[in-house]
């Protein structure tokens, strides 16, 4: 499984983690056009898609069982095999030809920029890793979904239905990992650790003033909602 959580060089890491928005949109609660026009070329939309669907379900992002994903190294490599091709502003021109009418301006190595890396490494989640969340609402889940850049192939399996309870305003221990924008805006954030990922900051081992839920031996902010805070990053 692939993401590029962080990109360092020519290096592409994939995060032990899954964001709580890339799981909705594979359980197919979120959808996107299958084309963006317009300004929403050059934006997300991650409110217009999540927005709708937030007063009905929610999903917490996914963290190993083990406390530790375990990862694979692969390089890839796009170049082309042709006779000849040159190396210009992040694509790869395999004609001479097909210079001058990419050129954008008067000087000869000015051309249009793709930013489509052509060679690197990619660290992604290897087989058999397992991963644990909370799903909030009456929902079906399917059995299998699709995750990720290479939409790799994941299998869900649930352990068991429990109560919410919820807990009076105080000071808590979380033990989940939370997406930083879904937090409601009046929580009081006292220490946690980071998780700097696209599209949305995870937080972890967070310190809370504030209501609470508790679901089973789980402790967590109430009243999350997809996009539901202030802290967008």
């Amino acid at each position: 499984m692939f993401f590029a959580s962080r990109e360092l060089s020519d290096v592409y890491y994939t995060e032990g983690t899954i964001g709580n928005y890339a799981l909705a949109y594979a359980l197919g609660w979120a959808r996107s056009p299958y084309r963006l026009t317009g300004t929403d070329t050059y934006r997300p939309r991650y409110i217009e898609d999540l927005t709708p669907i937030a007063d009905n379900c929610y999903i917490l992002p996914a963290y190993p069982v083990t406390g530790n994903a375990s990862f694979r190294f692969e390089r890839f490599n796009a170049l082309s095999d042709s006779y000849w091709y040159a190396m210009t502003n992040n694509r790869v021109a395999t004609a001479r030809a097909d210079l001058p009418l990419r050129r954008t301006g008067k000087k000869p190595s000015t051309f249009r920029p793709s930013n489509f890396p052509q060679t690197g490494r990619l660290r992604t989640i290897e087989r058999g890793n397992r991963f644990q969340t909370l799903v909030f609402g009456d929902l079906e889940l399917p059995e299998y979904i699709r995750v990720g850049k290479f939409m790799s192939k994941v299998r869900i399996d649930i352990k068991q239905e429990l109560q919410v309870t919820l807990l009076p305003l105080g000071e808590y221990n979380s033990n989940v990992y939370l997406s930083a924008a879904d937090l409601p805006v009046n929580l009081d954030l006292i220490a946690f650790d980071t998780i700097s990922m696209p599209p949305v900051s995870l937080l972890k081992n967070l310190r809370f003033r504030g209501a609470a839920w508790q679901i089973g031996d789980f402790i967590l902010p109430a009243n999350l909602k997809f996009c539901g805070g202030n802290r967008h990053e």
